[in-house]
């Protein structure tokens, strides 16, 4: 479940006042501002108010919320922070602005300082907004007939009007848009993203990292598209200070731009002109988290699986990792620098996605229609999300004894294995020890190359000398010929010490004779 109480800055409500949130933001060069939505949609501000940020029609800091009573009652669909810090806060039909205004990044014509919400209507007076975006000092909206304005500082062309100017006021953004509908955009510190409704990237403004993807690092005054991803379909992506991720509609992660704390995943800290590919081998991903005022980033996958990378309280972490969340926000929330949110928290979004449910009821004896009984032992599953498999569909189809049973036996398989195999049915994932992976001769029976091929993975990643030969025989076994050169290349990089383990002294006649004869035309024995 979503926990607000994990943003240090909203520790200072009481749990009472935690409990009312509907939507929150934490925003603020130290995460010292906050805004957030009640379930009877009354907005309340406190914190620092830098720049007059929280639109309370003063510059005075609170601890205390305050109601903004402008905005009672309207219902808020996209919020988003610049640096300086401004807000931009859609609701149903109108756009709002407070905050810093030094560029015109409110959008108000003049960059004269406001104190409290503002209303801003040039250009946009007749649409309805679908959601906004900001960079450190330059703003966007989206319209819900997919034009995307923008306004604000723009030294690098991140406004996309095809100069330096600044823009006081909300301008239509043409070039490689025009004609187009954008479903999606995104700012990092200094540049802008919009993503189509057909799966295509364009980028403009500042690129000194190669954080637009196109290959270059030079700065792109009107919006240009990303070719590279041109195979691709995006479903989305988001922006960070200088890097950018995106994923496709097969769930496949891309991340291109500033890479100084590892925050590109690709395990160094070299700066990308053009997107790279981050964890080809896991499973799909499903939704990406960057923001402009920090260099950390995060994915989930289907399963519900997160992973986070790049600056992580102060630290560079150049893989990404598995964390023990079950969202992105909480990565911003414990890992980032500042503890910001990446965007407007709902407790919407700690709703289950169908991956999860799924999940969740693998094993449920209250949903289940079929059961498996193995070494004593019952496992609860459903007969529809069975049918993924091939084996299963046929049993289902066919005239098979076991498709009319209400309870089936399985004694070929330990309990451990099979239930593994079950789960990895509902979760797309197999977690085991390298040890217990051998799922390979049932994965082989049932027609499972998916399940196959995590298990090689899982072997790979947890062969060590105890564990070696047995996977090597194992796989020499199951006639899995990738595994078993690997394994058998690391029992020889390692021959003195798997020679000395217990499993190799234990091994059969003729898989010893044949791995020492293996071993020789390798060389191995040579002095």
């Amino acid at each position: 479940m979503l926990d607000f109480s994990k943003w240090p800055l909203l520790l200072l409500l009481s749990t009472e006042e935690l409990a009312t949130i509907q939507q929150a933001c934490v925003f603020g060069a130290s995460a010292n501002e906050a805004i957030y939505i009640t379930n009877d949609n009354k907005v309340f501000v406190f914190g620092l108010n830098c720049s007059s940020c929280l639109g309370t029609g003063d510059g005075i800091s609170t601890i205390v919320p305050k109601q903004l009573s402008c905005l009672e009652g309207k219902k808020v669909v996209s919020l988003s922070y610049g640096s300086g810090p401004h807000i931009l806060l859609a609701t149903e039909g109108k756009l709002f602005a407070c905050g810093h205004n030094g560029f015109c990044q409110l959008g108000i014509g003049t960059a004269n300082q406001e104190l409290s919400q503002v209303l801003v209507t040039a250009n946009i007076q007749n649409k309805k907004v679908k959601e906004v975006a900001c960079g450190a000092h330059h703003s966007m909206v989206l319209t819900e007939d997919g034009e995307v304005f923008a306004w604000g500082f723009n030294d690098y062309g991140q406004v996309g009007s095809g100069s330096v100017a600044v823009q006081a006021f909300p301008l239509k953004v043409g070039g490689s848009l025009q004609g187009k509908t954008v479903m999606g955009i995104t700012c990092g510190q200094s540049s802008s993203m919009a993503l189509l409704d057909n799966g295509e990237i364009h980028g403009w403004g500042y690129n000194g990292n190669g954080q637009l993807g196109v290959g270059n690092n030079r700065n792109e005054l009107m919006p240009r598209r990303l070719s590279a991803l041109q195979e691709s379909c995006i479903k989305q992506v988001v922006s960070g200070f200088g890097h950018s991720l995106a994923v496709t509609d097969k769930g496949l992660l891309f991340s291109w731009g500033a890479n100084t704390f590892g925050q590109l995943g690709t395990g160094d800290k070299n700066n990308c002109f053009s997107p790279v590919q981050v964890m080809a081998d896991e499973e799909r991903f499903v939704e990406v988290a960057a923001c402009h005022s920090t260099n950390i980033s995060a994915a989930k996958t289907q399963s519900g699986q997160v992973y986070m990378w790049g600056q992580c309280r102060g630290q560079a972490v150049v893989m990404p990792r598995l964390t023990y969340f079950t969202n992105t926000d909480d990565v911003f929330a414990c890992f980032a620098s500042p503890p910001v949110m990446w965007r407007l928290v709902s407790v919407q979004n700690d709703f289950l996605t169908v991956a999860e449910a799924l999940r969740k009821e693998f094993d449920s004896p209250e949903t289940a229609d079929l059961k498996f009984n193995v070494e004593g032992k019952c496992i609860h599953v459903h007969k529809a999300v069975l049918k993924i498999c091939e084996h299963f569909r046929s049993m289902f189809r066919s005239q098979w004894v076991e498709g009319r049973q209400e309870v089936i036996e399985i004694n070929q398989f330990s309990y451990a294995i099979y239930r593994s195999f079950l789960q990895f049915l509902y979760t797309d994932t197999v977690d085991l020890p390298p040890e217990d992976a051998i799922l390979l001769d049932l994965a082989t029976s049932y027609c499972e190359s998916r399940l196959k091929h995590l298990c090689q993975q899982i072997i790979k990643r947890g062969i060590t000398v105890k564990n070696a030969f047995t996977l090597f025989s194992a796989a020499k076994r199951f006639d899995a010929e990738d595994l078993e050169e690997f394994c058998f290349r690391f029992c020889i990089s390692h021959l003195t010490q798997v020679t000395q383990t217990p499993t190799f002294s234990q091994v059969d006649g003729n898989m010893l004779k044949g791995f020492i004869i293996r071993a020789s035309y390798c060389g191995a024995f040579r002095y």
